[in-house]
């Protein structure tokens, strides 16, 4: 049984100020760059045989730090993309209440559903699995798809930080 590692992208700007990114492509800040070599320090000496990834920038250049340092190309995936939030993307909890004064905690705006993320994102890690069978992979996305993930696996986790990542032996 091959490893599939887990990993959520480094810090962003939105991050940091508490902003809804979803499918808004916003860059690692200097923070989130040094969490991505940490990163790529940390899983070194891991046999990993494939690196796949969001096509979000964010993620991409998490996963690139990673794979230079095993001689691998990082695989896109855009179905490994953060959950899209509509009109809600750009704005903290508080813009939120106040903009959408009916909006429900866990409720999402106008945008995708938690149910379709988690079937795209367990579908992209299927099909990840599938094309890298012999060795661990390492899957470099978000928040929401890796709280679907994790759910799906019945990983019991807290808060997922940047640049965390996760070890599923299934």
């Amino acid at each position: 049984m091959a490893q599939i590692l887990l990993a959520r992208h480094g810090e962003t700007d939105w991050n940091l100020g508490r902003r809804v990114q979803g499918h808004t492509d916003i860059p690692l800040n200097a923070t989130g760059i040094a969490q991505a070599q940490y990163l790529a320090d940390e899983l070194a000496g891991e046999p990993l045989v494939a690196v796949y990834s969001s096509d979000l920038g964010r993620a991409r250049e998490t996963a690139a730090a990673v794979a230079a340092r095993h001689s691998l190309a990082v695989s896109i995936d855009p179905d490994l993309r953060e959950k899209n939030f509509g009109s809600w993307e750009g704005l903290t909890d508080t813009e939120i209440r106040e903009r959408f004064p009916d909006a429900k905690r866990g409720a999402w705006g106008d945008g995708e559903t938690t149910e379709a993320v988690a079937e795209r994102v367990v579908a992209a890690v299927a099909r990840a699995r599938a094309a890298s069978p012999s060795g661990p992979v390492l899957v470099v996305s978000h928040g929401g798809p890796l709280r679907a993930l994790l759910a799906h696996f019945g990983i019991e986790h807290g808060p997922i930080g940047n640049g965390e990542v996760f070890r599923v032996d299934r």
